[in-house]
């Protein structure tokens, strides 16, 4: 072997020994290896004998400070607190070293990642050089010497080695030195000392004559956040990890995730876990109480003693205007919480005692201008209400006013009002429809980036056609009458079906999902990416795949004509849908048609139809309805939400019109089989693997959760029964009231709030298995694996237990499982948010247009100075507020038992007809509003009068 004069040599061996989990000993070696073949990736080094280099020959940058060409070398503190900086196309030419990315691995996760992907951008020349290993730059630990001070040691040898390996290349005539970016002052004065080039990374940003804006993006130091702030002492002081942990230890603190409210920033609840059914929430009400702490941080709480416990408010207040003092005193708004609760409203109350987790995130929002002329200092308001606003510094109000901007918070020191941050980016101008969707993603953690090259490279060639091996695996339906049904416009069809009659006069009824296990490989990118993503993200006009294109419309799935890769559930019924046998096969099929609902249903109706594809689809239509009246008479529910559905502009994009979906029968027949396939799949799956099947369950709500509904349908002199999902759907069934038809709807819209989320789950983490709104035992997703990533691992487990593929390690941990299943569980729930949002926007850019409509809707909650109200032609809700800064409030009195509302001489309760007007409110174009008006019931100096008449919706402008 030709070694080519490479020194390989042993550092030494570390022993010691490690505990088992038998109980036993074992010892463990470390061997440290040191070699001298660890090159430094510049272009300026010819000792070096590398292939390529990273950093250039020419690196250099405006500045006053370092007016020659230089490479950086951060120290930790420096990524991990500045990574905003660091990540501007301006910064280029850096060494990250070994020390410093093996440091930020282990303290910020998130941190890590950016830095990884920057180390990734070819045009930023950020080179990894591996000083833990270089036998010249290694250093080994001293006694007595903390872990953080070797480390700095290392960084600091490490910038000196570069120096005098760089300083003696004959051609660096530039003559290109090294500087080592530091916020620690104790770090900075050892390199001064030891002759190295070192600033203060402020000090350095701060010279970048050709780059103020960078200066914005700087994250705050200890020493700049106490020049913010008064000498006041606002809140108290938070205590130390120690005391927290020994607290909670002894069962004086509890530990929580806290949970902001969006309609009232002086009031929160921390979500206490326990064991099973024994998590609870405490509440937190008044700035002093919430104690600095910001949605979703980790807290530590102290309960207060009984006597000081209090309800939660029904009053609706939001941090805006002026920027409060931070010195003022508790003002008006936090007295108006304490007004007395009756007793039994009372819940657990209590009081931040320190913060055992940060989690804090950019966030997306506006600037608050100030109104100090040259001012510096400007408050930001996050878009999600429950963030309360962060004070920035920036030198470019003047252009980031009107925008979206992202703002990083820095800390909340206990002498501040508010958080302090810095500025990340700007999205665009605020209203802009892009920049919009940009925001709804980005405060929902939706990843929308494209595919990675990584990703990219793990999909199938094209042109793609099915071998010859592949059909030897597969059974073969082509010949099937197999059709799918969809919404109109949809390219990603998971499902499609077929029925006929056998020879013995049953049934064979088949449900076909695409095979995209097939393509989707466990472990890889692909694979690795649609796990993060979990599911697809539909919103209006916009869809965001969680993989990419050339599967999710085209290879995976079931279009007609062509032959596609199929995971089949086929089941031989007789007349009664009585089920007699069940199989499951990897398959090809070749789908007749793609039909929309609509199509699908004039075939069923039109009787001069009778080719194969329409008596399939009679056939399923019948099977259907019997299927759904059984699961009915099982105690399923039926609820009901309203959906709406837009009319798009196809040259402006914008919403032209805006109607509630109407469901047909088809749309129900096509539900019926693929919860018929979901079920027979979770079976099959447990059965198999008990321990570690991927399954879904539905809890049933909490008796609490039914008092809404009980007390609405008591207000119409309707009895509700809700011992049981089956007592629940029979008294739904019958609840009507005379000359109301529309009641028994705001009645299941009411019923649907009132239900727990759905949630993915591992099996052998898990007993309790039910899904309650489907009165089912057990329970999974299988039938939409290009737009879920669950049912990709239920087509994995289901391929195993029929020996159609083999296994892996994680397929079969339970705790893998289990993590995963919390992160689709986190997806499924943002994408629903997003959606929601992105359905608000759309229908605010409809209302935009039509000046003030009056509509019919009904009350369907009662606030304490509001009334929310449903307009069901538009699937919209609102707020009609009864009381509004700067106008005298009616005479209002508000009864918690009833819930009701009387404002004068009128009385509000759940369901009542009412008229309002509609607008759009965009004084706020951050927080655009639907607002509402009362027009009918006409209470004198509350009411406004009726539009005279419907204005004709303006001319959508052209986008240009």
């Amino acid at each position: 072997m030709n070694i080519l004069g490479i020194i390989i040599i042993m550092l030494k061996s570390k022993t010691f020994v490690k505990k088992t989990r038998s109980g036993g000993v074992m010892k463990v070696v470390r061997e440290h290896y040191l070699r001298d073949d660890i090159w430094c990736g510049s272009e300026v080094c010819a000792e070096c004998k590398q292939d390529s280099t990273v950093l250039q020959k020419d690196s250099l940058i405006e500045s006053n400070l370092c007016p020659y060409p230089h490479y950086l070398v951060p120290d930790t503190n420096v990524v991990l607190h500045q990574i905003d900086v660091l990540e501007d196309p301006v910064i280029r030419n850096v060494v990250i070293l070994q020390t410093v990315l093996q440091e930020a691995r282990h303290r910020s996760a998130p941190v890590y990642k950016r830095l990884k992907d920057i180390l990734h951008e070819k045009e930023k020349h950020f080179y990894t050089f591996t000083n833990e290993h270089h036998r010249e730059t290694f250093i080994e630990r001293e006694p007595g010497e903390s872990a953080n001070d070797r480390n700095d040691r290392a960084i600091r040898m490490a910038v000196k080695w570069y120096s005098q390996h760089l300083e003696i290349q004959k051609s660096n005539t530039d003559g290109l030195k090294i500087v080592l970016l530091t916020n620690d002052q104790g770090n900075k004065q050892k390199a001064e000392e030891d002759g190295l080039l070192v600033y203060k990374f402020e000090e350095y940003i701060k010279g970048l004559t050709a780059n103020p804006e960078l200066v914005d993006r700087l994250a705050l130091s200890n020493d700049d956040k106490n020049e913010i702030t008064t000498s006041k002492v606002l809140y108290p002081e938070h205590l130390p990890l120690s005391r927290i942990q020994a607290g909670i230890k002894n069962s004086s603190f509890l530990q929580g995730t806290f949970r902001a409210s969006r309609d009232n920033y002086l009031e929160a609840t921390v979500f206490v876990q326990g064991e099973g059914e024994d998590s609870k929430e405490v509440l937190i009400q008044g700035l002093q109480n919430l104690n600095r702490a910001v949605h979703q941080d980790v807290v530590a709480v102290q309960l207060l003693p009984r006597n000081q416990w209090v309800a939660p408010s029904s009053f609706v207040l939001q941090d805006d205007g002026a920027a409060k003092d931070d010195n003022v005193d508790e003002d008006e708004e936090e007295k108006a919480l304490r007004l007395s609760a009756a007793e039994a409203a009372k819940k657990p109350t209590g009081k931040v005692v320190g913060i055992i987790k940060r989690n804090w995130r950019p966030f997306c929002g506006m600037l608050n201008v100030s109104q100090i002329k040259e001012s510096t200092r400007h408050l930001f308001t996050p878009a999600d209400r429950r963030i309360p606003r962060i004070r920035i510094e920036t030198r470019q109000s003047a252009t980031l006013a009107g925008q979206r901007i992202m703002v990083a918070i820095d800390g909340w020191p206990k002498d501040s009002r508010y958080p302090n941050g810095h500025f990340v980016r700007s999205l665009g101008g605020a209203g802009d429809k892009d920049t919009e969707e940009e925001v709804l993603l980005l405060e929902h953690d939706v990843p929308h980036q494209s595919f990675s090259q990584a990703v990219l490279s793990f999909l199938p060639k094209t042109p793609w056609a099915i071998t010859p091996e592949e059909m030897k695996n597969r059974e073969d339906l082509r010949h099937l009458t197999v059709c799918s049904v969809d919404p109109p416009g949809c390219t990603d069809i998971d499902d499609a079906l077929h029925c006929r009659e056998l020879e013995d006069g049953n049934l064979e009824v088949g449900v076909h999902i695409a095979d995209v296990s097939h393509f989707i490989r466990p472990g890889n990118a692909l694979d690795k990416e649609a796990a993060n993503r979990g599911t697809t993200v539909y919103l209006c006009g916009k869809r965001i795949d969680m993989v990419p294109e050339l599967l999710s419309s085209n290879l995976c799935s079931l279009r007609s004509n062509v032959e596609r890769l199929a995971f089949s559930c086929i089941w031989e019924m007789n007349h009664n849908a009585e089920i007699l046998k069940t199989r499951f096969t990897k398959s090809v099929i070749n789908s007749k048609a793609s039909l929309t609902y609509a199509e699908a249903q004039m075939r069923i109706d039109d009787t001069g139809k009778n080719d194969d594809i329409t008596k399939s689809l009679r056939g399923l239509n019948k099977l259907a309805k019997i299927l759904k009246r059984q699961r009915i008479e099982k105690g399923a529910l039926t609820l009901s939400s309203l959906e709406v559905r837009f009319h798009i502009d196809s040259e402006t994009h914008d919403p032209i019109d805006l109607q509630t979906k109407e469901l047909m029968e088809t749309n129900s027949m096509v539900e019926e089989f693929m919860l018929l396939a979901n079920i027979s799949v979770a079976q099959k799956i447990y059965d198999e693997f008990p321990e570690c099947a991927l399954l879904r369950k539905h809890p049933a709500p909490p008796p609490s959760n039914y008092d809404i509904l009980l007390k609405a349908a008591k207000s119409k002199d309707v009895e509700i029964h809700t011992d049981s999902a089956k007592a629940l759907a029979d008294s739904l069934d019958v609840a009507k009231v005379d000359g109301f038809p529309y009641f028994n709807t705001l009645l299941r819209i009411l019923a649907t709030r009132c239900m727990m989320q759905a949630v993915y789950f591992c099996s052998g983490m898990d007993s309790d298995f039910h899904h309650y709104g489907l009165a089912s035992p057990i329970y999974t997703h299988f039938t939409s694996p290009i737009r879920r990533y669950a049912d990709i691992i239920v087509h994995r487990l289901l391929a195993v237990a029929i020996g159609a593929d083999s296994t892996y390690p994680d397929l079969m941990d339970k705790h893998k499982q289990s993590a995963l299943t919390n992160n689709l569980n986190y997806r499924h729930k943002m994408s629903q948010y997003a959606q929601r949002s992105s359905v608000a926007f759309h229908t605010q850019l409809f209302f935009k247009s039509r000046g003030i409509l009056n509509e019919e809707g009904f009350v369907l909650f009662v606030r304490k100075n509001a009334i929310i109200v449903l307009i069901p032609k538009f699937g919209l809700e609102g707020t009609v507020f009864f009381d509004s800064k700067g106008k005298v409030s009616p005479d209002i009195v508000f009864e918690e038992e009833g819930p009701t509302l009387k404002v004068k001489h009128h009385t509000f309760h759940i369901f009542d007809r009412v008229k309002v007007t509609i607008s759009l409110d965009d004084s706020n174009i951050q927080h655009q509003k639907i607002r509402m008006a009362l027009t009918e019931p006409l209470i004198p100096g509350v009411s406004v009068p009726a539009p005279e008449t419907e204005p004709q919706a303006k001319k959508p402008k052209l986008d240009r």
